[in-house]
């Protein structure tokens, strides 16, 4: 998983100015499709070549795109495109975690140390001292394993084509992050990494004997219907129809076709479609996929203090961050960014509404990277806020 996915957003910026919301007064039409497009033109103008947005809410959903699926053809982008949403996934995955806390075959509490004896030590890592709890709420202190991956340490074309193809098990990216001393002593803060989900990840197997991919599939994806969300595992491949996914690796530098990349891991190995994203933070935020009892543990946050430039009052739970919108209510989201492609997401409390949008084009530079995704997060706000 790439670090880029740190931020909800996958973007690490200066502070983001918070949008005024009028809210529609009785009677008035809601969160149109009209609305949709010109706040979807407006991400397109930052510099994003395809936009794809879709608002679901109680009385049924609107969707706009925007831009072009490629620069060569110029062909629209599709309205049910696949593309990798990061770590999106991590969601998924605390999902089955709490799911399995529900069936108390695993403890919130329990050690790392004692599900995986002897995979975190070294350089002052100390497994027997990391709960589960700590992996999925980010209160670890495990260092980010993708620091050492070569895409991010040779973040150029040529460094990108170099290693494309290329998988590890996670055992190999646990590894990675050992050769680092952990960032605080657990529960001391928060502070995001990827290792955390590499963990959980073996520990879902570890406690059922399956892949994590196994039971996010058993227990979300086929339960919801979500046909078009599935792990690649080793593929580096998207599957059609899909936008083509281009970064930018310096500023004014050429845009590149980074759409092959292999990355499929807990920490954000999924694909899915904007349809079938909503519906799963729907169910999710509407109580369909956990108990009342660990859907309020995964809501529990602490300050997200590096989101909190970016993102009013930003908080993190187990796998899920919660926002203040601009109407005074709250958001919940995660989101996430990979090679190339972003996805920005909220849901209300209620899971009445959400918000999921596809951005095809990573920036290459800090300005461009703060305007899109502050328009990507007024078109949010305007839909949540219209829709209540």
């Amino acid at each position: 998983m790439r670090r880029i996915a740190q931020c909800a957003g996958g973007i690490g910026l200066a502070a983001l100015v918070a949008t005024a919301v009028a809210l529609p007064a009785s009677g008035a039409p809601r969160y149109s499709r009209e609305q949709l497009q010109r706040d979807v033109d407006a991400i397109r103008d930052t510099g994003t070549t395809g936009v794809l947005a879709q608002v679901v809410h109680k009385e049924g959903s609107v969707r706009a795109r925007s831009g072009v699926a490629d620069l060569d053809t110029r062909r629209p982008v599709p309205w049910d495109g696949y593309y990798r949403v990061g770590s999106n996934t991590k969601t998924f995955v605390a999902t089955v975690m709490l799911q399995l806390a529900a069936e108390r075959k695993v403890g919130l509490d329990d050690t790392v140390e004692r599900w995986l004896p002897g995979l975190v030590q070294g350089n002052g890592n100390d497994g027997s001292k990391i709960t589960v709890r700590h992996l999925l709420r980010q209160t670890s202190g495990l260092y980010d394993y993708s620091y050492y991956l070569p895409q991010d340490q040779d973040h150029t074309p040529e460094g990108y084509r170099k290693v494309r193809f290329r998988s590890y098990r996670p055992e190999e990216l646990v590894r990675m992050a050992m050769r680092h001393a952990p960032e605080f002593t657990p529960g001391e803060r928060w502070s995001y990494s990827n290792t955390n989900y590499i963990v959980a990840g073996m520990i879902i197997e570890k406690a059922t004997g399956n892949p994590w991919e196994h039971e996010v599939h058993e227990r979300i994806i086929a339960p919801l219907g979500l046909e078009h969300t599935y792990s690649p595992g080793s593929s580096a491949y998207v599957p059609q129809p899909r936008a083509t996914f281009y970064e930018r690796f310096t500023p004014g530098g050429p845009l590149v076709d980074v759409s092959i990349m292999s990355d499929g891991y807990a920490d954000g190995g999924l694909i899915s479609t904007t349809d079938d994203m909503n519906r799963f933070l729907r169910a999710l935020l509407g109580g369909r996929l956990l108990p009342a009892a660990q859907l309020e543990q995964m809501k529990q946050t602490v300050p997200a203090t590096a989101w909190q430039t970016l993102y009013k009052d930003a908080g993190y739970g187990l796998g899920l961050a919660k926002r203040r919108t601009s109407c005074g209510t709250w958001a919940w989201f995660h989101g996430g960014s990979m090679f190339g492609v972003s996805s920005v997401n909220s849901v209300s409390a209620d899971g009445g509404t959400s918000v999921e949008i596809m951005l095809a084009t990573q920036p290459g530079e800090e300005k461009a990277k703060l305007a899109q995704l502050t328009a990507a997060n007024e078109l949010t706000d305007r839909a949540l806020c219209g829709n209540r």
